[in-house]
């Protein structure tokens, strides 16, 4: 096979000596050269061949021509461009320094003077480029190489050269140019005519990064970054880093409005907004609209967050912007979006092909000695295509609620927002086991592929790999993706290992069934069998770490159940760590056992079983720490993230938070606990005073779970901010049905608490003695609230009213009864009580006081 590099070096013999590869991405691939006319280090930047073919040379070098005679102390120079033995390509110079993404890499966040001196130099080097009508449509770190501290904009025109170049036939394939954290809305959606302030939205969200360590938006994969474009509010720079003075996030919020007449009319105006700024007193300063939040404490009921919930049908999906997938990654690369040219019902009906839900495979024949094996294929397969990019794979939470045939398959599309679905069923005969495999669309219901394969039974595992190889076939052929399934390790190939493994699966469901009727026999009952089976499993295949997480999966979740018996779920936890702590000699980064032994840590901790005070910080930051890994090594590690996302409230950090939240909720939107994380999302959103995030995940939870007490909750508490109109009258009705869907000793509690709601909202109404009456009313008493949060919610009505002396009295009680809180008021207060920042009484109270 003829090496490219070699073919390259013969085609620019004489002319370059072209000496090793240096990177590779969707568009082109660079290499370092010699100039051999000039003696000078160059960098060559090849386009790939079946992009150069669709464009052609003649095009390509003409558009190229225009981005050479940019001359801009600023933008990185144009050397030479041209064909040679069918090889397209651009010469530039080799710069020694490195790259603004190395330094992102390395420091995460730039000082300010340093940012805002890097933006306005790309800045004026766009401004330039603008004025003789030229677009670079590809600002983004990568392509900002820094020299002696100051920034050189390198491939400027490239874009405008491939775009222009291949005109229609990149629209015809559907094909933008750009990368998707750094793309404007209009130039996501491949609007025909760009101009400059395309560029200025990219640059400050390159802005944006140096200033807080990432991106205004991110998400697995490019369609969920155009949705939270499309759909969400710009974070504030503010929430990360208070530091950041009034103007500088004016400025960027301004540059990233979504529509272009809502942005500066110039990229230069956008700079000039920047470099007026005075960073000397104004950097050091905390702003007067950073956000302030105060850590919430451990939520009421935390035991009762049982993690065995099926979400209902409902469900909640974003609006698209538009239905792209990333089709190139690579380093200081072009990233390619492909519109996929599949044609289908689920396409017009605003399906995305590329989400895909596999439903549970049916079985034929001896139903009931198959039905093992039918789950443990379909969960087998859940996984391995969720390991490929570009698909969106439905988590096995989120299909099983549709096992058997009463559902129609349009309609199971619809509700999970799952353009394909893959469906199957297996017959057992003569010792040989017949796998049916269907690819659905999911607009329709119609089947648009089908394939079947037949092997034998006694060979469990080989036919789960040829399952996943013939579904990523037919994917392939569907989406023209190119799949490649990752080879799953610490796999078994023993074949009763591996059919044990999954009876042992179907005695755990069972037992999860009988906790959520309360069977406490039954749990333990059907709990023994699965650690029985599992404990066989080890036998039978001692290397094998799956059955190992397992056994400590149910020693932690039985622990879970006795969180009303601290000393009995002790004695799980302890068999738990037992049990991950052989995984993790077994296979130290497998990332779930690393997520068990954190949730044992951390459960253990939460239950107060160290009395020693530095025995439970350790603790709590070892659990952190192994919490933390595990989304190191796999960065969809749902559960792993929603932990931590509680975890972070105890570290007081309410931004790592919601960024910890939202991550488990876009790796799983059906997580076991979904409920509790979208509540979670609010409550933060909320904190944080974000309200339109807090709107956001309110009407989410509503969808998802509409007979949810928290879905309720939320709407409440919604009514005492400026989002809302002070409906009392909703209020009333909200409070009402909040204490009717309140269980046992909770009802209590949650009556007082959802009337001190109602009295923050008749306060926004402006009727102040009602809301005073309401609230004396509903303080409750220490019996019913023994760390007096009543008394706190009272303060919140009461500073409302603008009584600032008798809010600040009754925070006195709240933290007589919370010592500890004290100091997170004084760090850091929540939006509740922004009016009493400044009032020397509360100072004093909370020990700022000079």
């Amino acid at each position: 096979m003829i090496n490219p590099l070699d073919s390259l070096r013969t085609a620019l013999d004489g002319r370059y000596a072209v000496e090793r590869l240096i990177g590779q991405g969707g568009m082109a691939t660079v290499y370092l050269a010699r100039d051999s006319r000039h003696d000078r280090p160059v960098a060559i930047k090849v386009l790939r061949p079946e992009l150069a073919a669709s464009i052609g040379s003649d095009r390509f070098l003409r558009e190229i021509r225009v981005a050479a005679h940019l001359q801009h102390p600023n933008i990185l120079a144009l050397y030479d461009s041209g064909e040679a033995a069918g090889f397209l390509y651009y010469v530039m110079p080799f710069v020694e320094g490195e790259s603004l993404r190395a330094r992102l890499d390395r420091e995460e966040q730039l000082p300010l003077p340093d940012a805002v001196q890097i933006t306005c130099e790309i800045a004026n080097a766009l401004h330039y480029a603008h004025t003789r009508r030229v677009i670079h449509r590809d600002i983004k770190p990568e392509n900002v190489l820094l020299q002696e501290g100051h920034a050189l904009v390198a491939d400027f025109g490239i874009a405008r050269a491939v775009s222009e170049a291949g005109g229609d036939k990149l629209t015809e394939t559907g094909m933008a140019i750009g990368t998707p954290h750094y793309m404007s809305p209009e130039q996501a959606l491949a609007a025909e005519h760009l101009d400059g302030r395309a560029d200025q939205y990219s640059l400050a969200c390159v802005f944006y990064e140096m200033l807080v360590g990432q991106p205004p938006f991110d998400g697995p994969n490019a369609m969920a970054i155009l949705a939270r474009q499309s759909m969400e509010s710009v974070p504030s720079l503010q929430v990360v880093r208070n530091s950041i003075p009034d103007e500088l996030e004016d400025a960027v919020m301004r540059a990233l409005e979504k529509t272009p007449a809502d942005r500066f009319p110039s990229v230069r105006e956008f700079a000039d907004s920047l470099c007026d700024v005075d960073l000397g007193p104004a950097a050091r300063r905390t702003s007067s609209r950073a956000m302030r939040a105060v850590r919430r404490s451990t939520p009421r009921g935390l035991k009762t967050q049982q993690e065995t919930r099926v979400p209902g049908a409902r469900f909640w999906a974003v609006a698209l912007a538009s239905l792209v997938a990333l089709a190139g990654t690579g380093f200081g690369a072009w990233q390619v979006w492909h519109r996929s040219g599949v044609e289908s019902g689920a396409i017009a009906m605003g399906l995305d092909p590329h989400r895909i839900a596999v439903l549970y495979f049916q079985t034929d024949g001896d139903g009931d000695s198959l039905s093992y094996l039918a789950d443990g294929l379909t969960e087998g397969l859940i996984r391995e295509l969720n390991q490929v990019p570009g698909l969106e794979i439905i988590s096995k939470t989120g299909v099983e609620i549709y096992r058997g045939d009463n559902v129609p398959r349009d309609s199971v599309a619809r509700a999970l927002r799952a353009g394909t679905l893959v469906t199957g069923d297996l017959e057992q005969r003569s010792g040989r086991l017949r796998v049916n495999i269907r690819l659905v669309d999911g607009g329709s219901g119609a089947d648009f592929e089908r394939a079947s394969f037949e092997q034998s039974a006694g060979n469990l595992p080989s036919i789960q790999d040829t399952l996943s190889g013939r579904v990523a076939d037919l994917i392939r052929e569907r989406l023209g993706l190119e799949i490649r399934l990752r080879e799953q390790r610490n796999r078994t190939r023993s074949t009763d290992a591996w059919a044990v493994l999954q009876r042992a699966g179907l005695h755990r469901k069972a037992a999860e069934a009988a906790a959520h009727k309360s069977d406490s026999a039954g749990v333990k009952r059907e709990f023994e069998r699965a650690d029985s089976l599992l404990a066989r499993v080890e036998t039978l295949d001692p290397s094998w770490v799956e059955p190992i997480i397992g056994r400590a999966s149910i020693a932690y979740r039985q622990s879970r159940l006795e969180g009303d018996e601290p000393l009995r779920a002790s004695r799980w936890i302890e068999k738990g760590h037992s049990h991950v702590n052989r995984a993790l000699k077994l296979a130290p980064q497998n990332p779930d056992a690393l997520e068990l032994r954190g949730n044992l840590r951390y459960w253990r901790w939460l239950l107060s079983l160290e009395s020693e005070p530095a025995a439970a910080r350790a603790l709590l930051r070892s659990a952190q720490t192994d919490l933390e890994q595990a989304v190191r090594v796999a960065p969809n590690q749902a559960g792993a993230w929603a932990t931590l996302s509680h975890l972070y409230y105890q570290t007081g950090n309410l931004v790592d938070v919601k960024l910890a939240a939202r991550r488990a909720y876009e790796e799983d939107a059906y997580l076991s606990n979904a409920d509790v994380v979208l509540s979670r999302l609010f409550y933060v959103s909320y904190d944080l005073g974000q309200f339109s995030d807090a709107v956001h995940w309110c009407e989410a939870g509503q969808l998802r779970f509409p007979a949810d007490p928290k879905s309720v909750e939320c709407q409440l508490y919604l009514l005492t901010t400026r989002s809302q109109e002070p409906d009392v009258a909703r209020a009333w009705k909200l409070s009402d049905s909040l204490v009717k869907l309140a269980t046992g000793s909770d009802r209590d509690y949650q009556r007082f608490n959802s009337r001190m709601m109602v009295a923050a909202t008749i306060a926004r109404a402006g009727l102040a003695d009602s809301a005073r009456r309401l609230a004396q009313r509903s303080r409750g008493s220490p019996e019913i609230d023994p760390t007096r949060d009543l008394i706190y919610a009272e303060a919140f009505v009461l500073t409302l009213l603008g009584h600032r002396e008798d809010a600040i009295k009754a925070l006195k009680v709240y933290l007589a009864a919370n010592p500890e809180k004290r100091t997170a008021l004084s760090e850091d207060a929540t939006w509740w009580f922004r009016a009493l920042q400044e009032d020397p009484r509360y100072r004093d109270l909370v020990g700022l006081a000079q």
